[in-house]
């Protein structure tokens, strides 16, 4: 989860790199005025345009031509651009362009600063063939700039080929496209399915005020249940006018369920105890594609998510297994930080980010040994696709062994300044290119310094790894153990280490400057793990017990908010709590659970989050399946439905019953999710490569437009309307392994409500796809 920077595209260019270049700055443009000089090549001049030394152009049959070399390895390896293009601020520009390529490509096209750090007020991904294409696209600058550069990346491909260009404009004054996405039916239902005994609603979005009739009919047209919408409104989340209607009387188990409403009608979906048992797997098989050093096996996710080994030091990687630091804060050390798992749509591995997704996974097994009807059996031995079933590990246990190990190979060695604080992160030296392969990946690979939050995070997850693992692997649970108690002792000595905003140069950079919250939750794992009182001292002593707001956010917790993940442990997993403590605690898990189930009952679309002044964050949808966490920990605790009724609401609205009408899981649904922003797994970009594995989680709506995609795309959109399946979005559209994590574990926990424990559990399914 992280925020692309632009890529270094031209800097340094020679003068024999370059061919011509206008060298007067254009005073600030008046509207209309057009800004790209000889963009019709007419004539058959070249100037102003450039390119770089490896791709010479010139102007054939009245348009600017350029031999690609093959075998290049990032788009901006080659380049066409013009420079010096003045931008105004709060200018909407269009920019239109055709194009074609002697083999089908995809080019990258940037409007951006000429020099870094590269900021793009325009980027678009163009796929382009042999016959010309003309594309036409609107952007607001977001700050003034005399100098811009409008630059297309031709680089990338394997094949040599010829890149044409013509009829280039770049001209203010323009309108904004109105926002309009296509939702498809305006009857909105959960697309995957419903649980018989629970719950079953939709949304029917239309101008009417009225009620309006809705029938529910089987596979085979026949009508099994109908009645009247309910008016709702104006719903706040999206500035919809909807009405909602609820079918929960029907408990037919059957495929092919549709609701009608006029003549509109809804997705198709499923009444079963089973609907959400492939979920539960594939939402925890995407771990495993997810894995660094590591070959990718065809024989067990399908051959077109198989890759080969990465980041292992064989060419042209330098590989993670003997990394030293960043050059402007040297170590004097390297560490072995082979495996983990890709964070995100980079190839970086962050502590703090493992540290939540792998706490997630272990408590969603460890909730197999504290909750009444949880199934040991589905997440046990042979439930996933992973090389080591079989071994008499549960499958889970083996895939947070996977970055347990990487969390642990980044801690400071003994003998070392800051000994047994772990590294923030590692990564590459600067960002790559969408999409690259981490075989291909030639740039270095940098440790960043230690920080007192990554220490924690590995405290933390290290602790409740080793009481978990202490029944299958005494020797892996003592290592664990061992690491966690040095780090926390090296988090009390360095308590106010932290990682600045400004390392954001080829990984996100996952700053946090409270940690309060990291100390109160690795207290809690090292004291239910060890029993020691000193580990309860911190607990009970900290700003946070007795906090139920601060520990159990509005938005929900996350990767920078940890203290849930404490408390929902101390509540649920036996510990030497006094029966008083232990009522408090369960107390605060209750009453977050109160405030997030009125939400859930607030909302026309059913969903447990109402930000704070209704702003959808980035990784909105990780954000409402967290609180799902605390609904569905409430609900075991007290048994009480309106805490599962609200888990369910969200698994509804992150599986269509949303105001998108969008399945922001790959693979679940008909209008799911398939271009989620990764550089492994970029079909969108190169046919010859995959889609994101079934069970994937996209980020989800982000009001804040927080990257050059959103902000053309999605202007003026409300809330949960800002989101867009494009793989250039990543602040709407990435995936991460700590979105995946709650999906998880919110995924097993509805499909034990389905009763997976009564179910015959033959191990993992072959492979999709």
């Amino acid at each position: 989860m992280f925020r692309l920077v632009a890529a270094l595209v031209c800097a340094g260019l020679t003068a024999g790199a370059l061919a011509g270049s206008a060298s007067a700055v254009p005073a600030t443009p008046a509207a209309g005025t057009e800004e790209i000089v000889n963009g019709d090549f007419s004539g058959g001049a070249t100037a102003p345009w450039w390119w770089t030394a490896n791709n010479p152009a010139s102007v054939v049959d009245g348009r600017l031509c350029a031999d690609v070399p093959g075998g290049t390895t990032n788009p901006w390896d080659a380049i066409i651009g013009q420079n010096d293009l003045p931008l105004a601020a709060g200018e909407t520009y269009a920019l239109t362009y055709t194009a074609s390529a002697t083999v089908p490509v995809t080019v990258t096209t940037n409007v951006q600063q000429a020099a870094e750090p590269y900021t793009q007020y325009f980027t678009s991904a163009d796929q382009l063939t042999s016959e010309p294409r003309t594309f036409a696209e609107t952007f607001t600058a977001k700050t003034d700039d005399d100098a811009a550069q409008l630059a297309f990346q031709i680089g990338g491909s394997d094949e040599a080929y010829t890149f044409c260009v013509d009829d280039v404009s770049l001209t203010g004054g323009a309108e904004t496209p109105p926002y309009d996405p296509d939702t498809g039916s305006p009857v909105r239902v959960n697309q995957v399915g419903y649980l018989p005994d629970g719950a079953k609603k939709g949304v029917y979005v239309t101008d009417s005020t009225e009620p309006v009739a809705w029938s529910l009919k089987d596979a085979r047209g026949t009508q099994r249940a109908s009645g009247r919408t309910t008016p709702l409104g104006v719903d706040a989340s999206s500035g919809q006018n909807v009405q909602s209607f609820d079918f929960s009387g029907v408990t037919a188990p059957g495929d092919g369920y549709t609701v009608t409403i006029g003549g509109d009608t809804s997705e198709p979906f499923a009444i079963g105890s089973d609907v959400y048992a492939e979920l539960r797997k594939d939402a925890l098989q995407y771990f495993y594609v997810e894995r660094s050093g590591i070959e990718i096996r065809g024989d067990l996710v399908g051959s077109a998510w198989a890759r080969p080994a990465g980041h292992l030091n064989v060419a042209p990687n330098t590989g993670d297994n003997g990394v030293t630091c960043v050059a402007a804060q040297p170590c004097g050390y390297t560490l072995n930080a082979a495996g983990g798992w890709y964070d995100a749509g980079d190839q970086g591995k962050y502590v703090v980010n493992g540290g939540i997704a792998t706490a997630q996974l272990l408590s969603e097994y460890e909730r197999t040994l504290t909750a009444p009807g949880a199934s040991k059996a589905a997440l046990g031995d042979g439930s996933l696709r992973v090389p080591e079933r079989g071994n008499g590990v549960p499958d889970i246990l083996d895939e947070a062994r996977w970055e347990l190990r990487f969390l642990m190979s980044m801690q400071v060695p003994q003998g070392q300044a800051l000994a047994g604080m772990a590294h923030h992160k590692l990564h590459d030296a600067q960002w790559t290119a969408l999409p690259t392969q981490p075989t291909a990946d030639d740039q270095p690979r940098e440790l960043h310094p230690p920080s007192t939050a990554a220490t924690l995070n590995l405290a933390a997850a290290a602790a409740q790894g080793a009481r978990l693992f202490r029944k299958y692997d005494p020797a892996f649970a003592d290592k664990l153990l061992a690491s966690a108690r040095s780090a926390y002792r090296a988090a009390v000595a360095h308590p106010a280490v932290y990682a600045p905003a400004s390392d954001s140069t080829g990984g996100g950079a996952y700053n946090d400057n409270n940690v309060t919250d990291e100390f109160y939750w690795a207290a809690a794992e090292l004291y239910l793990t060890t029993g020691e009182s000193s580990y309860r001292s911190a607990v009970l002593g900290s700003p946070l017990w007795g906090e139920g707001e601060d520990v159990f956010p509005q938005g929900g917790f996350s990767w920078g908010s940890t203290a849930a993940l404490g408390a929902l442990d101390l509540a649920t997993v036996r510990g030497g709590l006094t029966r008083t403590q232990l009522a408090e605690v369960r107390g605060e898990v209750t009453q977050a659970a109160d405030r997030y189930a009125a939400d859930a009952a607030d909302a026309a679309y059913g969903m447990p989050y109402a930000p704070e002044g209704g702003h959808w964050v980035w990784g909105s949808n990780s954000q409402v399946l967290n609180n799902a966490v605390v609904l569905a920990t409430a609900a075991d605790l007290t048994g009480r439905q309106k805490y599962r009724n609200a888990v369910l609401g969200a698994v509804d609205y992150v599986l269509g019953n949303n105001p998108m009408n969008q399945s922001y899981v790959t693979g679940f649904g008909e209008r799911s999710t398939q271009n989620q922003h990764n550089r492994i797994y970029a079909n969108q970009l190169d046919p010859d490569l995959a889609h994101p594995i079934a069970g994937s989680l996209a980020g989800g709506p982000d009001d804040s437009l927080e990257d050059p995609k959103a902000e053309q795309k999605l202007a003026g959109c409300v809330g949960a309307m800002c989101y867009i399946d494009d793989i250039e979005s990543y602040s709407t559209n990435e995936l991460a392994i700590n979105w995946n994590a709650p999906l998880s574990w919110v995924a097993s926990y509805v499909d034990d409500l389905g009763g997976a424990g009564t179910r015959d559990w033959h191990g993992g399914h072959g492979p999709r796809g």
